[in-house]
């Protein structure tokens, strides 16, 4: 017999409108045992069924939701289905724009809590990051070979989140062959390397494809700032839009290198990119003091905010980095600033820019606003999967 979760009275309203998570301060009490991600059914305080989800007695998300049908089983057939659902979509969307890679399974916005899987070529990257996902392992990967029988299976399932579910962190070749230390992909014209055994995330940010493709529209004969560059693709993108000159800048001499690398795989002047390794936030003092000016910056930083107790400090943080590119901007010139911190809110994170601006001394005009690209889907149920989102605006 399945184990129950039952709920505190009351605590049923965010499931019967979908939402796929249930907190440990809504349930009452565990009818049975389950172990470690195990698939349990999930009541109301009456006893009314309500979903079937994973159970995470180690994670403040106590439950999370795989199916809404009381037939429906969570099994190999179960996966397939899943994906067979989420490949319709990108199927379209890769022959529309042209691409190789993509976010296969965007976790609950797919029906898959827990589960992130991106496309590069033929290679299948996998990172299972809640209990019940990785309960799931054998069933996931059997699907997926079922779907794709032609790719390679690699996981990256080794992020600091997993220790929250009480999960050991993992990664290494699943099926198929070892992904090579760097694997070129296409994305709007641009061929990009891809590593995807040690790179960030699954190897490479394909949520900012759009916003990469837009960079082309101010970079026209603009003096470019990339900061926090990573592997280059804002960069190589600025210079396909005809920019006099992108400076690239992060921490990280190996991304610099690889950023190198794209530049000259896609055959650009190389002569019009520099690579500078330094911490921006001392980098953009420096410029600032020494009277630099920009005509283009593009400030893509890592999340800032990891739970709410952080939100403060990401404020500020978020606030001080922006003042200093605006100052750095010339007068009509463009600042493309993204948060991808899941807790930080559009309207909060425009406040805070318009609140940069008005310590910088500067006007800004909010002239374009990004998300996340179209195959990392927001289901309606869960806008919490909204967490990429960026403006471009105008410095006066």
């Amino acid at each position: 017999m399945t184990v129950r979760l039952i709920l505190a009275k009351g605590r049923e309203k965010s499931l019967l409108r979908r939402h796929p998570w249930v907190f440990s301060g809504a349930v009452a009490r565990l009818e049975g045992k389950a172990q470690l991600g195990e698939t349990i059914d999930v009541c109301d305080s009456n006893g009314k069924w309500l979903a079937r989800a994973a159970y995470s007695p180690e994670s403040q998300i106590r439950a999370r939701v795989w199916s809404w049908q009381a037939d429906e089983s969570i099994d190999i057939a179960f996966f397939v289905r899943r994906f067979e659902q989420a490949q319709q979509w990108r199927e379209w969307l890769a022959a529309r724009d042209g691409l190789d890679s993509y976010r296969l399974i965007a976790g609950e916005s797919d029906g898959l809590p827990g589960v992130t899987i991106d496309r590069f070529g033929n290679f299948l990257v996998m990172q299972l990051l809640s209990a019940g996902a990785e309960y799931q392992r054998a069933a996931i990967i059997t699907a997926l070979q079922h779907c794709f029988p032609g790719c390679a299976i690699y996981d990256r399932s080794d992020v600091a989140v997993r220790k929250k579910e009480g999960l050991a962190l993992t990664q290494g070749t699943v099926t198929g062959e070892l992904p090579p230390p760097l694997l070129p992909i296409t994305e709007h014209g641009m061929k990009l390397l891809v590593d995807i055994q040690g790179g960030h995330k699954t190897g490479y940010y394909l949520d900012q494809r759009d916003s990469r493709l837009a960079t082309r529209r101010y970079a026209q004969d603009a003096r470019v700032l990339n900061c926090f560059s990573y592997t280059g693709g804002f960069a190589v993108s600025a210079l396909m839009g005809g920019c006099k000159e992108v400076i690239s800048v992060d921490t990280s001499q190996e991304a610099l290198d690889v950023a190198r690398q794209n530049v000259e795989l896609n055959e650009l002047d190389l002569s019009r990119a520099q690579f500078e390794r330094d911490d921006v936030f001392k980098l953009l003092r420096r410029y600032r003091d020494s009277g630099e000016k920009f005509d283009l910056i593009i400030m893509d930083p890592p999340k800032f905010v990891e739970n709410k107790s952080q939100l403060m400090g990401a404020c500020r943080g978020y606030k001080d980095i922006n003042m200093l590119a605006i100052q750095l901007l010339n007068p009509g010139g463009v600042l493309m600033t993204f948060s991808c911190s899941g807790l930080m809110a559009t309207d909060l994170f425009q406040k805070i820019i318009a609140d940069a601006a008005l310590d910088a001394g500067r006007e800004v005009q909010f002239i374009e606003q990004f998300r996340q690209a179209a195959d990392h889907p927001v289901i309606a149920s869960y806008p919490e999967g909204l967490y990429l989102k960026g403006f471009a605006c105008r410095v006066m």
